[in-house]
């Protein structure tokens, strides 16, 4: 199933793996211009070699990014909702050259007082070429349920 999913076509344990990406040195240049985030590790290479890292790594925001931006890309996913938030942890760093991809699952779902919706939070994974975890957390989003659906109470 590759078209795009209401919350009633989920159910929590379902898991998939989004396509990948390599980070370029024009991706973090560009998103240091994005953003405003030129700090040293990130954009000079002669700096980043004195750093623990070796060399320049991603802004940690801009791995977050990258998750959320491969799922819209994935098999499995949703109709446009409404982010409710992240919860989100930098494991290692992401480097120039490394591929990742997300795997995440459906870990919850809940109804919602507001009439036609419900919500799913999704356990997600960034990872790289050699299946480091080097981000993780949890994406909240609020996702419309089929017209004919009204609220049926908890789903865990």
């Amino acid at each position: 199933m590759t078209d795009e999913r209401y919350w009633d076509d989920a159910k929590v344990g379902d898991e998939c793996v989004t396509p990948s990406v390599t980070v370029t040195e024009a991706m973090v240049n560009a998103y240091a211009e994005l953003t405003g985030d030129f700090t040293p590790v990130h954009v000079d290479e002669e700096y980043a070699k004195t750093t623990p890292f070796g060399t320049r790594v991603a802004h940690g925001l801009f791995g977050l990014s990258l998750a959320d931006g491969l799922k819209t890309r994935a098999d499995y996913r949703f109709l446009p909702g409404m982010s409710l938030g992240w919860t989100w942890d930098f494991k290692l760093p992401i480097k120039l050259g490394d591929t990742v991809h997300v795997k995440f699952r459906v870990g919850s779902m809940r109804s919602t007082k507001r009439d036609g919706w419900g919500i799913v939070v999704l356990p997600s994974e960034l990872i790289n070429q050699r299946g480091e975890v080097v981000q993780l957390g949890e994406h909240r989003l609020m996702i419309p349920m089929r017209p004919t659906t009204k609220a049926a109470g908890e789903h865990t």
